[in-house]
C-alpha cells in the first residue's frame, strides 16, 4: 500500500503539532505571543489565554487551566475531534478482503 498524500492530512498534522506545541510550553513563563491584538497593544483580545490555558491542562492543573481561559478544555476537545476527522477516512478496522467477502454471493 502507497501513501497518497491529502490535504487534510497537512492539517491533522498542522493541529496536532500546535496541540503538542502548547502542551509543551512553560504556562509560568511569560512566552512569546503571536497575537495581534496584543502586538497592537489593543486591551481585549477573546483568544488571550487560550495557549496558556492548554498548556495548564496538559499539566493537570484543571482550575489554572480554566482561569487562564475558559475556552481552553473546549478548544482541546474540538481539535482532537478535528484531527480525528480527517484521519478517519484513512483509518480502517476492516480485514483487506472485507469488500470481496461482501460481495460474493453464495450459490445454491
Amino acid at each position: 500500500m502507497r501513501y497518497k498524500f491529502r490535504m487534510a492530512h497537512l492539517e491533522a498534522a498542522f493541529w496536532f503539532v500546535a496541540i503538542v506545541a502548547l502542551a509543551l510550553t512553560n504556562p509560568v513563563n511569560d512566552h512569546a505571543s503571536l497575537c495581534p491584538a496584543k502586538a497592537l497593544n489593543i486591551g481585549f483580545c477573546p483568544g488571550c489565554g487560550l495557549g496558556t490555558s492548554i498548556s495548564w491542562l496538559f499539566r493537570g492543573q484543571i482550575s489554572e487551566s480554566f482561569a487562564s481561559h475558559p475556552m481552553g478544555i473546549l478548544a482541546v476537545i474540538i481539535l482532537s475531534f478535528r484531527v480525528f476527522k480527517l484521519l478517519q477516512k484513512d483509518i480502517t478496522f476492516k480485514p483487506k478482503n472485507y469488500e470481496q467477502n461482501t460481495t460474493t454471493t453464495t450459490g445454491s
